[in-house]
């Protein structure tokens, strides 16, 4: 929301009159200004997270192929400002130990201060590594690593620093998920650090009303394999304060993909039929997997708040979701997928941290069109994607920019030419060829 100046010209000439009721009118102003602060709402993460008023978005604001470029405190503001004008008011970044989420939790309180208007809140993650990860040696993965102890820490001093603003920790980026073959952890290791970080609520070493959680892939949480249903798994669950889990329908694509492609009895469709037929069912499988894990927790006995901490769509893959492998990758898929997740999620007070708002260019670095490089609604120069386009139509992005880009649209808002580049499923037969031809 934009503020907006008056000026008042005294030209009366009773001016000390007028004077002396402007001087009164002030002084009230300034009471009930006093007022509305004071009784502005404390936001906790119980308040906002399933508000459909309250848009969640993983964050990332890393522009270059170089990783250790990091973002400037004014290149966070202008990201900020963009999500607050489409309706976001919580991202979820992790990572703690480097410069970005420091500055991140600094650009907003500035903008706060800046402007009374603006909100912005943040889910903080804590990066969480087995013994030797991601070096030559053979992770250990029933020990963790030395350097778990420091993001902790690191975790609990920016909160406390900016209570107003960080509203939960989360122990762990898919740190539990056995394909994580390179650090992955025992549940063990999360349970011992969420247990930490609620005696330190109990306390009041932290904000008593702060959440921790463990942001990690479905079957993690027990909706996949009966190798993740563990005693310990059983106890963080009752040690955390809600559940964050990880679905991407877009991997499965290729990895899992009984519902991708066009069956047998959609081949008579149209081309964008069959297109729309297979988003609606990844959308079915994001929900199936959320289904698994609400199910896994209720027999165990739990009933916690489950919400998505991460999913999303990538635009550009010269992989395993290409033209030459499940096809399911371009603008028109994301933009339905984003679409479709959030009619889904805000109708059930889900919080979905969809992934993610801007491209990241250094998460495939040797590879310019690898799939990771692609998930952000937006492109690293300020595009936005088919998804956002109809929000560049509505003019909520005026006045703002990004690496000095007023946001405009891809392909110069051209439908035709993005239809181009989008590709139909494809059919069974082809899905298990190409899978064939990629061992």
């Amino acid at each position: 929301m934009k503020r907006i100046k008056y000026s008042i010209s005294i030209t009366t000439p009773f001016m000390v009159l007028v004077l002396m009721l402007f001087s009164s009118c002030g002084k009230n102003s300034t009471h009930k200004k006093n007022n509305d602060t004071e009784s502005k709402k404390i936001m906790t993460a119980k308040d906002i997270l399933g508000d459909p008023n309250y848009l969640a978005m993983s964050y990332g604001g890393y522009r270059n192929k170089n990783h250790d470029i990091e973002p400037t405190i004014d290149e966070l503001k202008d990201d900020m400002k963009i999500l607050f004008a489409m309706g976001v008011r919580i991202v979820r970044t992790y990572k703690v130990h480097l410069p970005q989420a420091a500055n991140l939790l600094k650009a907003i309180s500035e903008l706060k201060k800046e402007d009374n208007d603006f909100e912005m809140y943040v889910m903080l993650g804590a990066w969480i590594d087995c013994k030797n990860a991601w070096t030559d040696i053979a992770p250990d993965h029933d020990t963790e690593s030395e350097m778990n102890k420091p993001q902790i820490e690191e975790a609990v001093r920016l909160v406390n620093k900016h209570p107003d603003i960080v509203k939960i920790i989360a122990v762990g980026n898919e740190a539990m998920v056995k394909w994580a073959e390179s650090y992955y952890v025992q549940p063990e290791v999360i349970l011992k650090w969420v247990n930490h970080l609620q005696e330190l609520k109990k306390s009041n070493k932290l904000p008593k009303d702060l959440w921790v959680t463990s942001s990690d892939d479905f079957a993690s949480w027990g909706g996949g394999g009966g190798e993740y249903h563990t005693k310990d798994l059983e106890k963080l669950y009752h040690a955390v304060d809600y559940i964050s889990m990880h679905t991407y329908p877009y991997h499965n694509t290729h990895y899992n993909p009984e519902f991708w492609g066009v069956p047998e009895n959609e081949e008579e469709l149209t081309e964008i039929q069959k297109i729309d037929a297979a988003m609606f069912r990844a959308r079915d499988f994001a929900k199936n997997q959320f289904n698994n894990v609400t199910n896994y927790m209720k027999s165990i006995g739990i009933d916690k708040p489950i919400h998505i901490g991460e999913t999303g769509w990538a635009t550009t893959s010269n992989g395993y979701y290409g033209p030459k492998g499940s096809k399911a990758t371009d603008e028109y898929k994301e933009g339905l997928y984003y679409k479709l997740m959030r009619e889904w999620t805000n109708a059930n007070s889900i919080s979905c941290f969809y992934f993610e708002a801007f491209n990241e260019p250094w998460k495939d670095a040797h590879n310019k069109n690898g799939s990771e490089n692609h998930f952000g609604l937006f492109t690293t120069d300020g595009q936005a994607k088919y998804a956002l386009w109809n929000l560049v139509d509505d003019g909520i992005f005026n006045g703002l920019t990004r690496e000095g880009n007023a946001i405009s649209k891809t392909y110069n808002g051209d439908t035709d030419a993005m239809m181009k580049n989008v590709l139909v499923p494809p059919t069974a037969k082809q899905i298990s060829a190409n899978r064939e031809g990629n061992k």
